[in-house]
């Protein structure tokens, strides 16, 4: 234990030589050892006293000055944590709190054995100490990469809520159907339908801003027919409201509603002359009203005395021919009225979802209290988290929109009237949200 002791004084004094003097900075202090007064006993103190470490800044700033008489001096300067991790083994260290003061006490006293190695043993209660053998000191340290503290403020931000409700949602639905001599009689058929769904709403305190974009397209192959188009739509529908006070559920809302279709479509069997195309029509409303809104129960209704309703057809041939409204060579027609819009989604069994959606409009300069109908309403039925079926249906009715029928046999379609139009689907499919 002796020989360890004499190994490790002796590495201290060769790594401690040429002493450097550290800059006092935020959270750091430094202390000097008055070496010319004060030895660190190896062994033991030889009396009773305590190893007093003394802090001053004018001493630190005195030898600032006099950089080039430092080795000489009697002094060296400890950052904290080298001097404890040297002393504290060996010595006790508390803060004198009268002379603010770094007190060093001996833990422990030597314990020598003629036929053994000497041994650190702890200090008794008693004042009986061993005479030391020798004095060693601890030289001044060199620091040659002394690491400069920085002071780091940390603060605490409140995690700002997540306003905003999102839905995505992908589904393909099939319907086949094969006959193989059938004795009733049949034709093979298979049927496909896509539908996109997304959904982004955000409400916030007084603000509630609703968007919804919802995409259908459907195919069926019949039999030495070929393909029919059975569903083909594109909607984007946007709201938005502002309210007085947290608590109530009517809004002053403004709302932007836009439809149209991808490819053409016909009156079957005849493929030869289409009765729509992409954008012709398209339907545009912009409105301001009132909006009653009940956010958990999933319903709304909305009321616009002020609605600006827009069709656009912008197909050359239908607009001459003066389809959906529109004056014959013109490919838009503007209208003003009011609307009236109402929207329920709820889960009406287990698994079983009602979605409902209605709205109502009138011209007030073009025949006023004519109005236009569109009532969608769709069933669906969770099968799992991956298949669904769905039953849907819809009904239109607009007095702008004229039947073209063939009335009397020679393939050409004649323009009848405005006609209550229906659609009704059934399907299953899979489905995937993300």
């Amino acid at each position: 234990m002796k020989v360890l002791f004499s190994i490790l004084i002796t590495l201290l004094f060769v790594y401690t030589t040429n002493a450097q003097v550290v800059d006092q900075k935020t959270n750091y202090k430094s202390y000097e050892i008055d070496r010319s007064e004060k030895s660190i006993d190896t062994a033991k103190l030889k009396q009773d006293a305590t190893l007093n470490f003394i802090f001053s800044r004018d001493l630190v700033n005195m030898y600032k000055e006099k950089l080039k008489e430092f080795d000489s001096s009697g002094y060296v300067m400890l950052e904290k944590s080298v001097l404890d991790s040297l002393l504290n083994p060996y010595y006790n260290s508390s803060v004198d709190l009268f002379t603010n003061e770094m007190v060093y006490v001996p833990r422990f006293r030597l314990k020598i054995d003629k036929d053994q190695d000497t041994s650190y043993v702890s200090k008794p209660k008693e004042n009986n100490y061993i005479e030391a053998r020798s004095y060693q000191r601890i030289d001044t340290l060199e620091i040659t990469n002394p690491v400069n503290p920085i002071e780091i403020v940390y603060f605490k931000k409140a995690k700002d809520p997540d306003w905003w409700v999102t839905a995505n949602s992908i589904a393909f639905d099939v319907n086949q159907i094969a006959f193989v001599n059938w004795s009733s009689g049949g034709e093979n058929s298979i049927a496909g339908l896509l539908k996109i769904y997304l959904k982004r709403d955000f409400e916030k305190l007084f603000t509630l801003w609703k968007n919804e974009i919802s995409i259908k397209y459907g195919l069926n192959n019949v039999q030495d027919k070929g393909l029919i188009k059975t569903d083909d739509a594109i909607k984007m529908n946007s709201t938005f409201g502002y309210r007085k006070t947290e608590t109530s559920n009517w809004y002053y809302s403004a709302k932007f509603n836009f439809s149209t279709q991808f490819t053409n479509g016909y009156k079957y069997p005849n493929t030869d002359n289409p009765i729509s195309r992409f954008f012709a029509p398209a339907y545009l409303y912009i409105g301001v009203g009132s909006q009653y809104n009940l956010v958990k129960e999933h319903f709304s209704i909305y009321f616009s005395p002020a609605t600006l309703k827009s069709t656009f057809v912008m197909d050359e041939s239908l607009s001459n021919e003066g389809a959906f409204g529109v004056d014959k060579g013109k490919k838009s027609r503007h209208e003003f009225g009011t609307a009236f819009q109402t929207s329920w989604d709820v889960e009406i069994f287990k698994n079983v979802a009602m979605r409902n959606r209605l709205g109502l409009y009138t011209d007030y300069l073009n025949n006023f209290g004519n109005i236009d109908v569109n009532w969608e309403l769709g069933f669906k039925f969770k099968i799992n988290d991956y298949f669904e079926a769905s039953l849907g249906s819809q009904l239109i009715y607009d007095d702008d929109i004229k039947h073209k029928e063939d009335t009397n046999g020679d393939g050409e379609l004649e323009t009848v009237g405005p006609r209550v139009q229906f659609k009704q689907q059934l399907g299953i499919g899979v489905l995937y949200k993300f």
